[in-house]
């Protein structure tokens, strides 16, 4: 999931070098927290939130495969 996650956020910014995902557990789901630049933050959220919510659906279908929870979270 951390990788899958990494692919895409870099492939959307201006920064790649900029994007980092951090994964931990809490209770039964994986956290994944992605960091961006400053700059990089609105081309990652999307206008009204539509490219955040389409990351993070695209995670949740991944994760499904592997009977997992995921939570994404957009960190600056």
């Amino acid at each position: 999931m951390k990788e899958l996650l990494t692919v895409i956020a870099k492939a959307l910014v201006d920064n790649p070098e900029g994007v980092s995902v951090k994964d931990y557990t809490d209770d039964d789901a994986l956290i994944l927290e992605l960091h961006v630049s400053e700059d990089d933050m609105g081309k990652v959220i999307g206008k009204q939130g539509r490219i955040a919510k389409a990351i993070r659906t695209v995670v949740k279908a991944a994760a499904i495969y592997e009977d997992k929870k995921v939570v994404v979270k957009i960190m600056q």
